[in-house]
């Protein structure tokens, strides 16, 4: 049964590259189908329209994917996008972890009876934060808070209901924006190769049709080139989709987390697995899965058969 229309997922985070993807009509013209481009406020959002089968393809950091896929959702992470996407800023008055000798227990201890913003629960960032927070035993002296639209973290901090914010690199750089923030944790000195985002797809479409899931991908290989390579040349083409976001800002974002690759490479893997045992122990999810419950390899081998490309010179 032929399709007529792709239905694809995205969240507001500037540096995918559904964003490159959503200038012209490459997509639709290459793959010959209409796109329907759907934005999601956070990952486990977009995980609730694979379940309801509203998606065919999403972007999407790997936890709230591995949550929904423990509980049934049916879909595979086919191709990566970008690694180490999770930071966080805070007031300028707190150390960061350069000063404090990359100890992220001294960093996280300024912030003993203050709250942090994280987004929703199940997203990536937010649970980076709780694992270590559950790991330095700081649970009863910092208070997490979940936002459902991460750009509300910004905002508190402002208003300081919040001291911090953890999220990705566009928070820290709209936090800058508002109020006198700085950086404090790099987006290289919290996880190893976290798989901020893969690209997801329905597990009807990968069987029914795998012709849209390879032409999709040689586009997403072209996009994510183009940011690792020309982030000035991104930035511009960025802004021109993104409302209320400027080149210069774009050029900031892609200039704090620079990872970017749609290969799965084996450290994307380990990161990957090494957030399963952290989602069952944190109790977001009641089993651990395989490998091969959570990723597809075949088509990323075919478009991209040499070399991942996460590491910087």
């Amino acid at each position: 049964m032929e399709k007529n229309k792709l239905a694809i997922g995205h969240l507001s985070t500037c540096y995918h590259s559904n964003f490159i993807l959503m200038q012209d009509d490459d997509l639709k013209t290459q793959l010959n189908i209409e796109i329907d481009w759907k934005m999601f406020r956070t990952g486990p959002e977009m995980v609730a329209a694979f379940k309801n089968n509203e998606l065919d393809i999403g972007y999407m950091g790997l936890p709230p994917a591995i949550i929904g896929i423990e509980q049934g959702v049916r879909i595979k992470c086919v191709a990566g996008g970008h690694v180490e996407g999770t930071i966080m800023c805070a007031k300028k008055k707190y150390k960061d972890d350069i000063q404090l000798d990359n100890d992220l227990f001294k960093v996280l201890s300024q912030f003993k009876r203050s709250a942090i913003g994280v987004p929703a629960k199940g997203s990536i960032h937010d649970v980076i934060l709780n694992f270590f927070i559950e790991k330095y035993n700081l649970q009863d002296v910092i208070e997490v808070i979940n936002y459902q639209e991460p750009e509300l973290i910004a905002l508190d901090m402002k208003k300081n209901i919040l001291e911090g914010g953890v999220g990705t690199p566009c928070l820290a750089v709209f936090a800058a924006t508002l109020l006198e923030s700085r950086l404090i944790i790099r987006a290289d000195n919290l996880w190893d190769n976290n798989p901020s985002y893969g690209v997801f797809f329905h597990d009807d479409l990968i069987k029914k049709h795998p012709n849209y899931v390879l032409g999709f991908l040689t586009l997403h290989k072209k996009s994510a080139t183009l940011i690792r390579q020309s982030p000035d040349v991104a930035a511009k083409m960025i802004a021109n989709t993104v409302e209320m976001a400027t080149e210069e800002y774009i050029k900031q974002v892609l200039r704090i987390s620079p990872k970017y690759c749609i290969a799965i490479s084996n450290g994307y893997v380990k990161s990957t697995m090494e957030f399963v045992d952290a989602l069952h122990r944190l109790g977001y999810i009641k089993r651990n899965l395989n490998i091969e419950d959570i990723f597809d390899f075949r088509f990323i081998e075919k478009i991209h058969p040499e070399n991942h490309h996460y590491l910087i010179n």
